[in-house]
């Protein structure tokens, strides 16, 4: 785990503009090869989550669709889509930094893992404060 990684999902959130500011970047060989900030309401697309957006850059770099010696930082614990996503692109480990007790899909409300049956490593609390600030600075401008 390098906390530099996950700062560089937090600036990438910042770029959400009138997105929920998440931010995700896919590692491997401690290189950034992919990164994506949350595009859903830009784009009028349904699935253009962060995540999923890393996942498809990082696949077109690597030209495969198995991750598994990546690692990925997510500055929101990701959704049910977004978790199967990553377990099925077999990324290695995956490092979130704020909790999301609604949609949080490893842990906080499910648990893509255990459902999955997957060996995938998880950590997640990681700045976590930093993180968390930036989803109600977002929410309390909206209000």
């Amino acid at each position: 785990m390098n906390i530099d990684f996950m700062e560089k999902a937090i600036e990438i959130a910042k770029t959400s503009e009138n997105d929920i500011p998440i931010g995700t970047v896919i590692v491997f060989e401690n290189q950034i090869i992919a990164c994506a900030a949350n595009r859903r309401e830009r784009e009028n697309r349904t699935i253009a989550h962060a995540e999923i957006l890393a996942i498809d850059e990082a696949n077109k770099k690597l030209k495969k669709w198995r991750l598994n010696e990546c690692d990925i930082y997510v500055t929101l614990e990701p959704c049910p889509m977004c978790a199967s996503a990553i377990i099925q692109a077999r990324i290695q480990n995956v490092y979130f930094g704020a909790y999301d007790i609604i949609n949080g899909a490893f842990g906080s409300n499910s648990n893509m893992k255990k459902i999955m049956k997957s060996d995938i490593n998880i950590k997640g609390g990681i700045l976590e404060d930093e993180c968390t600030n930036l989803l109600k600075e977002y929410f309390k401008e909206l209000r």
